[in-house]
């Protein structure tokens, strides 16, 4: 500093003291200074007055968005943040896994512990990283949040804690407003001062939405994402999955892998970027060293991603979609009882419904355990027998013949597997539970004779007319046929006619108890679709049913037998677990005892003969084992349905074959007939059974006799006890009775006679009828026997059909009637020695005689062979001669050892011949071979054309005696020649039954 500048600051200096020593200046400062301390001082004042103010109004604002929030115990918050859905799983048999049910969100609970310490880490690191800091609420997040509301900012940063997003998805809505803002606070701390973050934290994981899975369904919660994603258990989950699934809920849709059909996208980038900001972060606050994040960002995730897998609805769609249903029924029943209504007030509509569709939600949200009595093997290989049985018939109107199949254990009622059609994609009506279809025979055993040996009024050796007959049925009658019209045995037992599936004799056995009302068992055996209709219905004998049953309850029917006498309920869900572990349902059998174990068993050992060597016996050589088999086949009207079912001491399995739209199944395909191509099928399936669980398919015992029966034998005419009559004439049978049912009457239905043959018909003798052409014998008193319907019998000569079998033996009122003039000539040939001739065309005729050169040399009846051998030499001619006697021209002559015939001239001379000969023979009867022809004779007899037109072809014709191999070697014609035209009658005289 040079002395110029020294002397100026110098003189400043003078100056500045001089100012600050004056005493004017002493005083301005004073007041200057009051003046600044008395503004702070105001300032100061005004700001905390400020401050407080608008703290005052923010807490009055905070204090009315709440006013409406009730204050909430820790029990009330806990409900609310651990109430969330969880998807219900199904199990098979013995606890095997079967899969969740279909629901709108999949979700599957996890307790902490079981979650990989990555995924947890990355939660924290991207959704809240102060989280074990804050005690629900970060104070900069949210003023933070609040300024860029109120700025409009582009940039949303949010500031929820874990806490506060679990109450908004928990307890709140996802409403945008300062209001449930507000109220998020408030829930947030009271949630943080009641639990521990562990607890949090695992809530936060269970109820996050997290995309969709492998299956395209929505998914939550960190376990249901492990294993829809990645195949593995939150467990297990890497660092690059954790790192995944903690980066989904920004954007569950947009970052998820796969597709709504199960598909993974094209562009999996939007996912990957968000797996490597979590990484990022991860790192960012020490979760994983440099080393794991640079291994884990470059890591390929995407062929961690586990391909389309199906949902068990589209495994096993018939399967999950029945445990789905019978789940249902049972809550709806067990919501309304805890409700106070009793299950019958269930039968009010709107009631139902509206616990049909609560116990549906409740389903599909509450979690529950599933368990079947389904056993997986057994149903899998069902399934594999079903799609690749090879005879199931042709696709008729493009329709395919579709199959159910059920099988059920006995003792129990489980079902154990069953089949509910060929092709769910096709057809969704579960044929073995849910399709109503006519029985056809199968029913017989369950109401016809079943009930009528319960009641006393059917025993196995109970006898019934097993020809045409004609019942009265309201303006017309009812004329039930066996199969083709055919199979007519004169008379039969019981146990043959079952064995042999006869529908006339089932139709008559019915008569005697319909006014029982014998429906009635039906609906105890579990039948649901009986009418009040089915229980006046005759044809109801023969499965005609109003509305049809299911193979369900059909089945289920046969094991009442199985169970000596006792109806045990099929049933599928065995019990329904609460996700906590409470039993919600457990199955308890309930029997109902429909049968006395004498009448169940003697039902049983009826249907063991249909199996051993009956309509069912065909299907004994196609079993891998051997079991007591006892069943039934039937078919309904028109060929439209095939059924078998059969029980052994273990299960009760049956069969049915049928188009969804009714049409005739007749007709050859493979070389088989409807009937076995059912057969076969049945067994079939019951073959994979059996090599799943031989000891449940092929139990070691036999069905036992009970005691109360014993052995008799029978008079097989009548039923009754055997007089020395019914001995003599070889009708003795012994069959298996109830004891206090057994026969105690001896039979009185035989009386001395004669009695003439026509074909394979007997009929009474006439004073008038010639004596060379009767039999001495025994005649059936018709007095005695209405017990076996004779008095519906369209034709009484044929209760009798002739043969050794019946002995001579003939009904009293099987009488012809002379029609009133003399034969027309007959009309013979001679070839090798023999003369023949066929029946003649008149009804009355009851025999014939042989002529040589005009002498009478041979008698030959009605019912013997039709052929005459002749001597050497000489001219011969026939004549018939009919009930009274009176006799024909002669037919033409034919000379022995020449083949010419004789001409009208000749006959004419003949005619004055016989008639010289008729008085010396009236009288006379033959006495040796050579006279007469036995009626025995008849190996060469024609058979006798049917000519009823109105009867049903529905008996089942698979004998034993069919049974050969022969059948597998047929050649497929390649077309079914059944006529499909349906004819709209009375469903009474069109049901064809088996």
């Amino acid at each position: 500093m040079n002395s110029n500048q020294k002397d100026r600051f110098q003189a400043l200096w003078r100056q500045l003291t001089h100012f600050f020593q004056n005493e004017k200046t002493h005083k301005n400062a004073r007041v200057t200074y009051q003046v600044i301390w008395n503004l702070t001082l105001i300032l100061i004042i005004v700001g905390v007055l400020g401050f407080s103010f608008a703290g005052g109004v923010g807490a009055g604002y905070f204090a009315a968005l709440v006013k409406d929030e009730p204050v909430r115990t820790k029990e009330d918050l806990k409900k609310d943040i651990y109430n969330y859905e969880e998807t219900s799983e199904v199990y098979f048999a013995d606890d095997v896994y079967l899969g969740k049910l279909k629901s709108d969100l999949e979700r599957e609970e996890v307790s902490i512990d079981k979650v990989s310490e990555y995924l947890k880490n990355a939660v924290i690191a991207t959704e809240d990283e102060y989280f074990y800091e804050h005690d629900g609420v970060v104070p900069k997040a949210i003023l933070r949040a609040i300024y860029q509301e109120f700025s409009n900012a582009s940039v949303q940063s949010g500031g929820s804690t874990l806490t506060q997003q679990l109450i908004k998805n928990q307890v709140l809505t996802n409403e945008v407003s300062f209001d449930r803002k507000a109220k998020e606070i408030l829930l947030a701390l009271r949630v943080e001062k009641f639990f521990e973050k562990e607890e949090i934290l695992e809530t936060y994981l269970n109820v996050s939405t997290l995309g969709r899975n492998s299956s395209g369904r929505n998914i939550a919660g960190v376990e249901s994402a492990a294993e829809g994603i990645f195949g593995v258990e939150a467990k297990d989950l890497t660092l690059p999955q954790s790192a995944f699934i903690a980066g989904l809920p920004q954007s569950p849709f947009g970052y998820t892998p796969y597709t709504q059909q199960g598909k993974l996208k094209e562009n999996q980038e939007p996912g990957i970027n968000r797996m490597k900001t979590v990484l990022k972060r991860m790192y960012s606050n020490g979760y994983i060293t440099k080393e794991e994040y640079d291994k884990a960002r470059t890591y390929d995730i995407t062929k961690d991603f586990i391909g389309k897998t199906e949902m068990p609805s589209e495994k096993y769609p018939w399967l999950t979609y029945e445990i789905e249903k019978r789940s249902i029924e049972i809550l709806s029943v067990s919501l309304a009882k805890d409700d106070g209504y009793e299950e019958k007030d269930l039968e009010n509509d709107d009631l139902k419904e509206q616990y049909v569709a609560l116990a549906d939600r409740k389903l599909r949200q509450n979690g529950y355990q599933i368990h079947t009595t389904v056993n997986k093997k057994i149903y899998d290989k069902m399934q594999e027998v079903t799609k690749n049985y090879p005879n199931y018939g042709y696709d008729k109107a493009g329709e395919p013949v579709e199959a159910g199949a059920i099988l059920i254990e006995n003792k129990t009622g489980k079902i154990i597997s069953f089949v509910g059609g060929r092709d769910f994609k096709r057809e969704q009506t579960n044929h073995a539970t849910a399709s109503l279809r006519s029985n056809g025979s199968t029913m017989k055993p369950l109401l016809v004779y079943g009930p009528g040996i319960e009641l006393g009024k059917i025993s196995p050796g109970s006898v019934s007319a097993n020809v045409p007959i004609s019942i009265p049925a309201g303006s017309k009658a009812w004329r039930p046929g066996n199969y083709g019209g055919g199979s007519y045995t004169g008379v039969t037992t019981a146990r043959e006619a079952l064995k042999n599936s006869y529908n006339i004799p089932a139709a008559l056995f019915y008569m005697k108890i319909i006014n029982q009302r014998p429906a009635a068992y039906l609906e105890k055996m579990g039948f649901t679709t009986v009418t009040n209709g089915d229980y006046s219905n005759l044809a109801m004998s023969l499965g005609a049913m109003d509305r049809g049953v299911t193979v369900e309850e059909n089945v289920n029917a046969f094991g009442t037998f199985a169970n000596s006498g006792e109806f045990v309920d099929a049933y599928m869900i065995d019990k329904i677990v609460s996700k906590d572990g409470e039993v919600i349902y457990e199955h308890k059998a309930k029997p109902v005892e429909v049968f006395s174990p004498q009448a169940a068993y003697l039902t049983l050992d009826m249907m063991r003969d249909v199996v051993n060597s009956g309509t069912a016996a065909s299907v004994r050589n196609r079993l891998a084992f051997s079991s007591d088999w006892a069943g039934k086949t039937g078919t309904s009207q028109n060929y439209w349905d095939a059924w078998f079912v059969a029980s052994n001491p273990n299960v009760s399995f049956g069969t049915w074959l049928g188009y969804d739209t009714p049409k005739s199944l007749q007709g050859t395909y493979n070389g088989l007939e409807y009937n076995k191509r059912n057969m076969y099928y049945w067994a079939d399936l019951i073959n994979a059974a059996y090599k799943v669980d031989p000891k449940l398919i092929d139990p070691d015992k036999r069905f036992e006799m009970p005691g109360g029966i014993v052995n008799r034998s029978f008079c097989g005419v009548s039923g009754l006890l055997p007089s020395s009559a019914c001995q003599k004439a070889g009708l003795v049978k012994s069959d298996l009775f109830i004891a206090k049912y057994a026969p105690s009457r001896a039979d009185d239905s035989f009386i001395d006679g004669q009695y003439v043959s026509v074909g394979s018909k007997r009929y009474a003798a006439l004073p008038q009828t010639p004596g060379e052409f009767t039999s001495g014998g025994f005649m059936l008193n018709p007095d005695s026997f209405a017990d076996i319907g004779l008095k519906y019998v369209d034709d009484p000569g044929s209760v009798i059909p002739g043969g050794e079998k019946s002995g001579n033996v003939v009904g009293a009122k099987a009488k012809l009637n002379d029609n009133g003039k003399a034969p027309d000539p007959l009309s013979i040939t001679i070839s090798n020695g023999k003369i023949t001739w066929g029946l003649h065309h008149e009804g009355d005729v009851v025999g014939y005689r042989v002529y040589k050169d005009g002498k009478k040399v041979a008698s030959i009846n009605a019912g013997g062979s039709l052929v005459y051998k002749v001597g050497s030499g000489g001219s011969y001619y026939v004549t018939a001669v009919d009930i009274v006697g009176k006799e024909s021209a002669a037919s033409q002559r034919i000379e022995s050892g020449a083949k010419k015939t004789g001409s009208k001239e000749d006959s004419a001379k003949n005619k004055d011949d016989r008639g010289k000969d008729k008085v010396a023979n009236e009288d006379k009867k033959p006495d040796s071979k050579e006279d007469t022809v036995s009626d025995k004779d008849d190996k060469e007899k024609e058979p006798e054309k049917e000519t009823d037109k109105d009867k049903e072809p529905a008996q089942d014709i698979d004998q034993n005696k069919e049974n050969t191999d022969k059948e597998n070697q047929e050649t497929d014609k390649g077309q079914d020649t059944v006529n499909d035209k349906e004819q709209d009658t009375d469903k009474a005289e069109e049901e064809e039954e088996e």
